[in-house]
């Protein structure tokens, strides 16, 4: 906890954590029994439950810039950190992630302590490893709703292993933001993919797998950023 402590962190229990998320101010609560929590923005659009990727949590500059970018388009993110991120922070080095099957159910507690009355039941999603981890729990006990950031549909360099085995499942709006470049999954090999008809997928143009494009396109990773931003909270108006 002191880690997250000197960040601003407040602590609360699992049963202050209904006042806290109803409230209207964006908050930085250390959730007794999980860990960190970030609440950002106003629900107009709905809320979501964001997961990081494999290798940086919640205060890498895109995840940061992707928070604000939601928030701004209405969508309020919810966004937590794994146990073994929260055990790399503490011991400052790096740790690979624990099998998916262990995220799932991290994942599937966070939401339960979540699931408050009167508060609208939040969306799943998240960045690369966050975003695969959220579908195999919604192929498991459903979801609202999927916004999947940088779907690591393949290691990089291996197209031919992919991780699509459970999205036959898939029974929730999905929708998938991924770089035309992103080396877990351009746009040519996704294209290729037979996808359930519940999945969406928003191409960002020239976007890698943080959504940087080169520099002749004129683009930019913010713009990309706002772009995704904007399509996730089309979707998920379109579907409350």
């Amino acid at each position: 906890m002191n880690v997250y402590r000197q960040s601003g962190y407040r602590r609360v229990s699992a049963d202050a954590l209904g006042e806290a998320l109803a409230s209207a101010d964006d908050a930085l609560l250390y959730v007794d029994g999980l860990g960190p929590l970030e609440k950002r923005g106003e629900a107009r659009h709905g809320r979501l439950l964001l997961a990081h990727g494999a290798g940086a949590g919640q205060d890498a500059a895109f995840m940061r810039q992707l928070r604000q970018a939601l928030a701004a388009e209405g969508v309020q993110t919810l966004a937590l950190e794994f146990a073994y991120m929260q055990r790399m922070r503490e011991e400052q080095r790096r740790r690979p992630p624990p099998r998916a099957e262990r995220l799932v159910e991290e994942l599937r507690i966070w939401r339960a302590a979540l699931d408050i009355e009167g508060l609208a039941p939040a969306w799943l999603g998240g960045k690369s490893l966050g975003g695969r981890v959220a579908s195999l729990l919604a192929t498991e006990d459903g979801a609202p709703g999927l916004i999947l950031c940088s779907y690591p549909f393949h290691p990089p360099g291996k197209p031919e292993r992919t991780r699509l085995a459970h999205w036959p499942a898939l029974r929730c709006p999905t929708l998938v933001l991924q770089g035309t470049r992103d080396p877990f999954g351009s746009q040519d090999e996704v294209g290729g993919y037979t996808l359930p008809g519940c999945v969406e997928v928003h191409f960002l143009a020239d976007g890698e797998h943080d959504w940087r494009p080169r520099r002749a396109t004129g683009r930019s990773q913010q713009s990309l950023i706002d772009e995704a931003a904007a399509a996730a909270a089309r979707c998920m108006s379109q579907t409350r």
